[in-house]
């Protein structure tokens, strides 16, 4: 009698509610509008829960073995989405002591390095990061190159890797500009000045790059407007659609089969994206 008792007890709606708060939110109206998909136990649950979240849909519900191992792909993908990611971060943290004109932008540079807590630390952190950054997707071509993961059905995706390559490359060169000492004002002058012979461009390269004829105010102001607001932007767009087309696309070192591509009518089994 006394096992029934706490069975039954175990199983009542205010045993639930105060030992299993989580369980019993779940058998609520709320939750089941919220989550529309079967538990995550069956591979249908599973499946389910992929579609079904903002976040996770542009990845496979299935990733085959052969993907797994770390010279597959090297992860690069993957490291230089986490250190785009480590750049958002640290460098909303350096947008609270900056600001974009002369020659303030040099002693918030100083009074960041001297005064303000982990300023130092915190700005090495997105400098280095920047560096490795455009070193990792570069390597990334490389591999992608080397191992023929450009060719049919990826070629579109290719086309994206090298627009993000070329993002990745402007956001170092907009950053270069900010701290706005020697060494900086120089570089971009340099740069600048390169710009000026592309081809059907000629100076009004370095009119629309720097807003006037010199590496003035104009030209700080632009720089970092483009390194906080329009290239994460297109960055991105353009890294969402570029994993979404390798869930699409399936790896090609997955797809290796007696030396023959697989069919872009293959079932979703040989769909990967993870860690690119």
């Amino acid at each position: 009698m006394a096992s029934e008792g706490g069975r039954r007890a175990r199983d009542s709606e205010l045993f639930e509610a105060i030992f299993h708060p989580g369980k019993r939110f779940k058998q609520t109206e709320l939750y089941r509008s919220a989550v529309r998909h079967p538990s995550s136990a069956s591979p249908r649950g599973r499946a389910m829960t992929s579609f079904h979240n903002f976040f996770l849909h542009i990845y496979p519900v299935k990733v085959p073995r052969k993907v797994l191992p770390f010279r597959s792909t090297f992860r690069l993908g993957f490291i230089s989405t986490v250190l785009f990611t480590i750049l958002f971060v640290s460098g909303m943290y350096l947008m609270f002591f900056y600001h974009p004109a002369i020659p303030q932008a040099y002693f918030d540079m100083h009074t960041l390095a001297t005064t303000i807590t982990f300023g130092e630390f915190v700005r090495n952190i997105h400098r280095w990061s920047a560096h490795l950054m455009v070193l990792v997707v570069f390597l990334h071509m490389l591999r992608v190159f080397y191992s023929g993961a450009y060719k049919a059905p990826r070629q579109f995706n290719w086309l994206i890797g090298v627009v993000l390559l070329v993002l990745t490359l402007l956001f170092s060169f907009t950053g270069y500009l900010l701290p706005w000492d020697q060494l900086s004002y120089w570089a971009v002058t340099v740069g600048a000045s390169i710009a000026g012979y592309v081809p059907l461009m000629g100076d009004k390269a370095q009119q629309i790059l720097l807003g006037g004829p010199d590496v003035g105010s104009a030209a700080l102001l632009r720089f970092y407007v483009l390194h906080i607001y329009v290239l994460p932007a297109a960055l991105v767009l353009f890294l969402a659609v570029h994993i979404w087309r390798v869930r699409k696309d399936g790896f090609q070192v997955a797809e290796r089969k007696d030396g023959e591509p697989a069919s872009q009518d293959e079932p979703a089994k040989e769909e990967v994206a993870v860690g690119a």
